[in-house]
């Protein structure tokens, strides 16, 4: 029987739901691997037609039962909150999962396509270039032991690959650096800006946004590199299109912008002027913060991707009228 099946760890999540939406509306069929709670996490694959749900730990049982039906592994499952000190817990996930899967495709001749993450660079001391070169990697430091996690696996991949050893015959990590859009409700405080902010917005509230506490950024003015999830998913389908295509690529919109240019966004969706309160950063992140990030699409685009990036006020006005502002926001 042709290999038919295509599994998202993390299915259920913001960047995985996403992708299992966009891969159902293709027809394709999707198994979802992933924990939904108590919450409304339920919600985000509501609208789709899902083929299966593995819990976490069934997975090693499932992937020997179906060998030969999977004909991709999408492993978006991951602890991703930046403020997780349990270290134990995010290498048990972020790591040893990541590379059972890993060896699991590659002794099966399955494509691998996994999340790493724009937290892999710090604080930008040595650029947001996705250099695969071993000692490249090697010179970032990661300002949490999220990013620490993403690094180690990326360094761990590349190093196999240096020597040699058995490997998917397609792969692929990719940095997403500031996801936003449709299904990230469930994340609570690490939902970004525009969710976390629209009804203050839409009521004519005020909305709060960290001081500076370095002479070159103005309060508001840090930068990011704020990417539509929809263009994050582009990319992932991209390479599943385009098998011949593996390496550790940057996905973000390849512009960086300001917190006050996504909240003027943001107030220009509902149609308000902004409203803007600097408040104190938490001591606890003064010393962790980035101030500047913005991905080099080089690598991509001269891999083959040539799809354009969503602009910032384009994507917000998008993600507030085609969700934000509706009576059921999921996708």
């Amino acid at each position: 029987m042709t290999a038919a099946l295509t599994i998202i760890t993390g299915g259920a999540g913001f960047i995985g739901s996403n992708i299992a939406a966009s891969l159902a509306a293709r027809g394709e069929e999707v198994v979802v691997c992933d924990r939904l709670g108590h919450d409304d996490k339920w919600r985000n694959l509501a609208r789709h037609l899902i083929a299966g749900f593995v819990a976490p730990p069934d997975l090693p049982r499932y992937l020997a039962d179906n060998a030969g039906l999977v004909k991709a592994i999408i492993h978006m499952g991951a602890v991703s909150t930046t403020t997780e000190t349990d270290a134990d817990l995010i290498v048990e996930t972020n790591i040893r999962l990541s590379t059972l899967l890993w060896n699991w495709c590659a002794q099966r001749g399955v494509p691998f396509i996994y999340a790493s993450s724009a937290a892999t660079y710090g604080d930008g001391a040595h650029g947001f270039s996705d250099d695969n070169d071993p000692a490249a990697l090697a010179r970032l430091r990661p300002l949490n032991a999220y990013g620490w996690s993403k690094l180690a696996f990326d360094r761990h991949v590349v190093d196999q690959m240096r020597r040699g050893r058995r490997h998917p015959p397609q792969w692929a990590g990719l940095k997403f650096f500031n996801a936003y859009g449709p299904n990230e409700y469930h994340k609570g405080g690490m939902m970004s800006v525009v969710a976390r902010n629209h009804a203050i917005a839409a009521g004519g509230g005020r909305v709060r946004l960290f001081r500076s506490y370095r002479p070159d950024y103005p309060d508001g003015g840090q930068l990011r590199d704020f990417v539509h999830v929809r263009d994050a998913v582009n990319v992932v389908l991209w390479l599943l299109d385009n098998p011949g295509v593996s390496g550790i690529f940057n996905v973000g919109s390849g512009q960086a912008r300001s917190f006050n240019d996504l909240i003027a966004a943001l107030y220009q969706a509902v149609g308000r002027e902004p409203a803007i309160d600097y408040i104190e950063m938490p001591e606890s992140l003064r010393d962790r913060y980035q101030y500047f990030t913005q991905a080099d699409l080089g690598r991509l685009r001269a891999a083959g991707y040539h799809m354009p990036m969503t602009g910032l006020e384009d994507g917000v006005a998008d993600y507030v009228g085609r969700f934000l502002s509706q009576p059921d926001p999921y996708r």
